[in-house]
């Protein structure tokens, strides 16, 4: 998901009354409040205001930015974005996880799930993810977490990624973590003034079923 909705966060939006209204919610509906997830490197948790510096210090770097929407250039504007996330996942149109390295309490990312049809039949998922953190293997821990909320929490059915074709190491990272290439999506990302070619990658319901069925197979 390159498309990412940073610019989509409301600049009248009431942060702290949104923000305040789900710190209040103890409920185990994902469309209240996310799960706490734990990989073997990583947790994935909901936002909180307080990622916003962190955020900004990981995502607005140019090479993290290469790819991705234009992420906002000031905590306020991270602030915003994350009380959006907030009132989207309450509508249940968007999934917004924070990703946590063990032994830390710091966002260096996030992984974002959102809604293509009503039902969640098909979604899009994306990611970003500090550069410092590229190759430390936190991808594909919080990746097959994300996966496997999607398809066994939510009910997707396709889950769909795009990545532009410069972009070698997001491609090879959805490569490994099972996702399909289905074709090359034409001038359909506009970054910098320039439209640019993206690869369609998916995993659909019965692909993720069989590769846990054999994962189950095997420490069994």
């Amino acid at each position: 998901m390159e498309k990412m909705p940073f610019r989509d966060a409301d600049p009248m939006l009431d942060v702290q009354a949104v923000m305040d209204a789900a710190n209040s919610v103890t409920a185990s509906d994902w469309r209240k409040a996310l799960p706490v997830m734990k990989g073997s490197t990583v947790t994935l948790r909901d936002l909180r205001l307080s990622d916003a510096p962190s955020l900004l210090t990981m995502l607005a770097t140019e090479e993290v930015a290469r790819f991705i929407s234009p992420p906002p250039t000031t905590v306020e504007g991270f602030e915003r974005f994350i009380a959006w996330a907030h009132r989207e996942r309450a509508a249940g149109n968007y999934i917004c996880f924070a990703i946590v390295l063990d032994g830390t309490d710091t966002a260096v990312g996030l992984f974002q799930v959102r809604q293509l049809e009503p039902g969640w039949g098909t979604a899009e998922w994306g990611f970003a993810l500090g550069s410092a953190y590229w190759g430390s293997g936190a991808f594909i821990d919080g990746a097959r977490l994300v996966v496997d909320f999607s398809f066994g929490t939510v009910g997707v059915h396709r889950l769909e990624a795009r990545a532009a074709v410069q972009n070698g190491r997001g491609n090879g990272a959805l490569r490994k973590v099972g996702a399909v290439q289905e074709g090359v999506l034409r001038k359909s990302f506009l970054r910098n003034g320039e439209y640019l070619d993206q690869v369609l990658w998916t995993i659909v319901d019965e692909d993720w079923r069989q590769a846990r069925a054999v994962v189950t197979v095997k420490v069994h």
